[in-house]
C-alpha cells in the first residue's frame, strides 16, 4: 500500500507525542508539550511558524537492497487455486529529529534524550502503536539510531539551507509498499504426462 510512508511517519509522531506527554514530574516535559508539538515539518518550517517542540522530518527514502530478493507471498484458496502476491517494495526511511525551542539548551537536550529513550526501549514498534493504515496489520517497523558522519550531516543541513542544530537521525526499515495490481492466480495441474514436469498454469483472463 502506497500510504505506508505517511502511516509510518504518523506512527512515530504519535509515539513521540505520548512519550513527551507522559514525562511528568518537576523536570518532565509534559508541561512544555502542553503548548508545543511533535511535527512532521522541517525544523525551518516549524521555526518560521513560531512553533516549538520536536521536528520529525522524513528526509530520505531508499530501497532496502537486502530484501529485494524476498520470495513472493503465496496463498492457497479453498478452491485449490493459488494466489501469488508480488514481493512488496522494501524501503529504508530516514528521519531527522530536531528539538525546536526558544528556551534553554537544557530543554533541547531533554527533548532529544526522551526521544532516544523511547526508541531504545522500542526498537521494534509494538503492533498496538501502529497508526493509520498500518493499524491492525502484522507490519513490523524496526527503528535504529544512525551514526551519521560529519559530511553526511553537513549535506542534510545544507539541503535545509540552515545552520546546524542539535539533531539525530533514525532509520526505519521493513516499511513496504505493495504493488497495485491484482495477484497472479494460478491453478494446479491435476495430471502429469510422461516426460513433462509438474507446472503451474496461469488462468486465462
Amino acid at each position: 500500500m502506497y500510504t505506508v510512508l505517511a502511516a509510518t511517519s504518523e506512527t512515530l509522531r504519535q509515539m513521540l507525542i505520548t512519550a513527551m506527554a507522559t514525562d511528568i514530574g518537576p523536570s518532565g516535559l509534559a508541561s512544555f508539550f502542553a503548548s508545543a508539538s511533535v511535527s512532521l515539518e522541517t525544523p525551518q518550517e516549524m521555526q518560521l511558524a513560531s512553533r516549538q517542540g520536536l521536528s520529525v522530518w522524513l528526509y530520505r527514502v531508499a530501497r532496502d537492497e537486502q530484501r529485494l530478493n524476498d520470495p513472493p507471498e503465496v496463498r492457497t484458496l479453498p478452491s485449490g487455486e493459488v494466489d501469488v502476491l508480488p514481493t512488496p517494495l522494501p524501503l529504508r526511511l530516514h528521519y531527522l529529529l530536531t528539538p525546536i525551542t526558544t528556551s534553554s539548551p537544557d530543554t533541547e537536550q531533554r527533548i532529544l534524550g526522551r526521544a532516544l529513550q523511547l526508541f531504545h526501549t522500542f526498537p521494534i514498534v509494538p503492533a498496538a502503536f501502529l497508526q493509520a493504515e498500518l493499524a491492525g496489520t502484522q507490519a513490523e517497523l524496526h527503528v535504529h539510531l544512525e551514526a551519521l558522519g560529519l559530511e553526511e550531516i553537513t549535506r542534510v543541513w545544507e539541503a535545509l539551507e540552515g545552520s546546524y542544530q542539535l539533531s539525530v537521525s533514525y532509520e526505519v526499515t521493513l516499511s513496504r509498499i505493495s504493488v497495485s495490481s491484482d495477484p497472479l492466480r494460478m491453478s494446479l495441474v491435476e495430471s502429469v504426462h510422461p516426460g513433462h514436469s509438474l507446472v503451474l498454469e496461469r488462468e486465462s483472463a
